[in-house]
C-alpha cells in the first residue's frame, strides 16, 4: 500500500508504484478533475502540482511523490491563487470546449506563485506546454493578466 498526501488529506492505494499518478488520481481516488489527453506529458491537460511545481501526472510514476505535496483541480478552490484564476477564468470565458482547462489553470496558478507579475512573453513560455485545442490562448493570456493585477491589489 502506498500512501499519498493529496489535496491535504492522505490517501492510499494498492496500485503499484510506476502506475502514473494521473490514473491513481482518476481510477483509484475518483478524482476526474484531471484529465487525459496525449499520455506522452505534451499537451498539459494532466497538469498537476508537486510540491508546489507544475508536472504532468500522465508519466509521473505516483511512487515517485510519496512524501511530496500533491494538489490537483479540486484543490483550487481552497488555494488564494487558484481560487482568483477560477474566478477570472469564468469572468473572461476562457473555456470553450473546456477540456484542457483544468491543465491550463494549474498551469497559471504555477506561474503565478512562481512569478507574481509575469510579462506577456513569460506567461508564454510557462504556458507553451498546455494544448488548447480550441485556441482561447489571448483569453488565457489575458486572465492569467487580470489574476495578477487583482492578486496584487490592484484594481481591475
Amino acid at each position: 500500500m502506498t500512501t499519498l498526501q493529496i489535496n491535504g488529506q492522505v490517501r492510499s492505494t494498492d496500485a503499484p508504484d510506476e502506475t502514473p499518478l494521473l490514473w491513481v488520481l482518476r481510477d483509484e481516488l475518483g478524482m476526474t478533475g484531471t484529465k487525459f489527453g496525449c499520455g506522452m506529458a505534451l499537451c498539459g491537460a494532466c497538469t498537476v502540482h508537486v510540491d508546489g511545481q507544475a508536472i504532468r501526472s500522465c508519466l509521473t510514476p505516483h511512487g515517485s511523490v510519496v512524501g511530496k505535496s500533491v494538489h490537483t483541480i479540486e484543490h483550487m478552490e481552497q488555494d488564494k491563487v487558484g481560487k482568483v484564476v477560477q474566478q477570472v477564468w469564468v469572468e473572461l470565458n476562457v473555456a470553450q470546449c473546456g477540456y484542457c482547462q483544468a491543465g491550463q489553470i494549474m498551469g497559471a496558478v504555477a506561474l503565478l506563485k512562481a512569478i507574481p507579475k509575469p510579462n506577456d512573453r513569460q506567461i508564454d513560455d510557462a504556458m507553451s506546454g498546455n494544448v488548447c485545442r480550441c485556441g482561447t490562448y489571448p483569453r488565457i493570456r489575458a486572465a492569467i493578466q487580470l489574476a495578477s493585477r487583482r492578486l496584487a491589489g490592484e484594481k481591475a
